[in-house]
């Protein structure tokens, strides 16, 4: 697939994107990175800020199939995989699929199901793939993975561990939306109280998944110049040696980061990287891949501050 014609799919995509959802422009974006990137995307923010109906109008544009899971604490593995079942007729076991086998997985406050349930996951978003029975079965390869939690209340959660947070491409922090925006919404939404039913909005899918395949193989043949590779591995690698971070970033992190940044340059319309997209995307590749020291926290220091210093303190390549 052409540059433009991957660039006049994404606009498609988030015009359609618009008739739903207001005010949150460059979530959409990132989204449009993880989906071009195939990485899996963390939503944090407080309620009522549309992070499950954006998920739910982002797919439904795509023309993927999608499946919603609300995590609870009392989900289990096989909620969420499936399960082989007798059949007596046949005298056969017989797969009964879970959500999971869906090109779309939303998967709805994650941190409120216990780490059994999220570990379930794991194998899934990294290797597409779940294993039931000692038998391997494979997921579409459109398989994404969109997840939302709330970073305010903490009673009966569970957090995830950072096994599980470094399978996500990005974690993106959904903010409330500005006044001009927060206008908007109430005039959009304010004649009902429940979540809008998407179909009402007559959305036209921007894609389906033989186009997300190309859109996904264009990215991958951008060009990464050699000093922006030195550039991306720079970056990660000054996240180990902080006095501020506990663990920094792994080379998984390097590599996710170079992967997101071919996506922001195909959306651009360039074929090559610049640090324009390297830094646009650090902090949301990297926020959730470090963990800051007891007295950094004491200090009051946040993931976000001691990235954005590391980032002014490493030149860029002309």
């Amino acid at each position: 697939m052409e540059l433009a014609e991957l660039r006049t799919i994404a606009e498609r995509l988030r015009t359609e994107v618009r008739r739903v959802v207001v005010g949150q422009a460059a979530v959409v974006d990132l989204l449009l990175v993880a989906l071009l990137a195939e990485g899996h995307v963390l939503l944090e923010g407080p309620p009522g800020t549309a992070k499950t109906l954006l998920a739910r109008t982002f797919a439904a544009c795509l023309g993927l199939d999608f499946k919603r899971v609300q995590f609870t604490p009392d989900l289990l593995p096989s909620d969420l995989l499936g399960i082989n079942l007798f059949d007596f007729q046949t005298s056969r076991f017989t797969l009964t699929k879970g959500p999971i086998f869906t090109d779309f997985l939303l998967a709805d406050e994650i941190n409120r199901t216990p780490p059994k349930t999220q570990a379930a996951l794991l194998e899934a978003m990294q290797e597409r793939s779940v294993t039931l029975d000692g038998t391997n079965h494979r997921l579409s390869d459109g398989f994404l993975v969109v997840a939302t939690q709330n970073p305010i209340e903490h009673e009966g959660t569970y957090p995830l561990p950072e096994a599980q947070l470094d399978r996500f491409l990005i974690k993106i922090e959904v903010p409330y939306p500005d006044r001009d925006a927060e206008r908007a919404i109430v005039k959009l939404h304010g004649n009902r109280t429940a979540m809008p039913e998407i179909t009402s909005f007559g959305l036209q899918p921007a894609a389906d998944l033989e186009a997300v395949r190309a859109m996904r193989a264009a990215v991958r043949d951008l060009h990464l110049a050699d000093e922006m590779a030195d550039y991306i591995v720079d970056l990660v690698r000054a996240t180990r040696d902080h006095a501020a971070v506990l663990h920094g970033g792994s080379p998984r992190a390097a590599t996710m980061l170079a992967s997101a940044s071919r996506a922001r340059a195909a959306l651009d319309g360039r074929d090559f990287v610049l640090p324009d997209d390297v830094k646009a995307l650090y902090l949301p590749v990297l926020r959730h891949r470090i963990i800051l020291s007891a007295g950094a926290e004491v200090e009051g220091q946040t993931p976000d501050r001691v990235l954005g210093n590391i980032l002014t303190s490493i030149a860029a390549p002309r």
